[in-house]
């Protein structure tokens, strides 16, 4: 069983956690950021719709992106993440056992590294997949990335008892994975709750959600779907009338 989680945009990395592994798709990365450094500052504000000392930020960080991974540019990439769904992951509370289950478990979606291992070690950046970057002959990332993401997440698939994709990854990210190409199923979860008598989606609640999720399943080593039903953390509980095998709703 695999975790599917979406990136965060803030990132730490004063943490010292470096990292064992060198991301799958870094040689896709590398090509990447080789379109990334020729956009200026203003023209990276343009594209990514961000501040522009945002952009200062980021145009510094493409130009500074390196081949080689070391301790003083790169960090565990489930480290490295903060945000809503890093929020409810609390990595700080996680053992070894906790890890190694995580680095065979769970999965993160990346604009610029494809899919990334908990523990692999990642360079600062940005860039959501929905970013209309022009690659080649390719318009965007969705058309950059194909059925590569997807493959890989099959390979990762290999070995696990129970050959299913859990998607905790936002919209956006997870339209990168080609359904055609996956081997095994998906089951999508959602989280919803009660305002005003009325059921409804809140993002930022989804999001820490989705962590707090994930957390779960890692800590309590879960591999089979049937067993995330028991999820009641801050009050969620899984809600059977607006679920089916496919699609698990979670409510508060």
């Amino acid at each position: 069983m695999i975790i599917l989680l979406s990136p965060s945009k803030t990132l730490d990395f004063q943490h010292e956690k470096m990292g064992d592994t060198i991301p799958h798709f870094v040689e896709e990365s590398l090509i990447i950021n080789k379109y990334l450094k020729k956009y200026s500052r203003k023209k990276l504000s343009e594209l990514m719709h961000i501040s522009d000392k945002l952009a200062f930020v980021n145009h510094q960080r493409n130009q500074e992106f390196d081949s080689n991974y070391d301790d003083e540019n790169s960090r565990a990439a489930i480290y490295a993440f903060k945000g809503g769904v890093y929020l409810g992951l609390k990595v700080e509370d996680f053992n070894k056992n906790d890890l190694k289950f995580a680095n065979k478990h769970l999965r993160i979606l990346s604009g610029l590294y494809g899919l990334l291992r908990p523990l692999d070690r990642m360079q600062a950046y940005r860039l959501e997949m929905g970013t209309n970057l022009k690659i080649g002959r390719k318009k965007n990332l969705y058309e950059f990335w194909g059925a590569q993401i997807s493959k890989q997440i099959n390979e990762s698939l290999l070995g696990h008892k129970n050959r299913t994709i859990i998607n905790l990854a936002s919209k956006e990210y997870f339209k990168a994975v080609q359904l055609d190409h996956l081997n095994d199923p998906v089951i999508n979860i959602d989280f919803k709750e009660y305002k005003d008598d009325k059921l409804k989606f809140i993002s930022f609640n989804a999001k820490k959600a989705r962590g707090l999720m994930s957390h779960y399943i890692i800590k309590n080593k879960l591999q089979k779907p049937e067993d995330i039903k028991g999820f009641n953390y801050e009050e969620y509980s899984f809600d059977d009338d607006l679920s089916n095998d496919l699609n698990f709703v979670f409510t508060r």
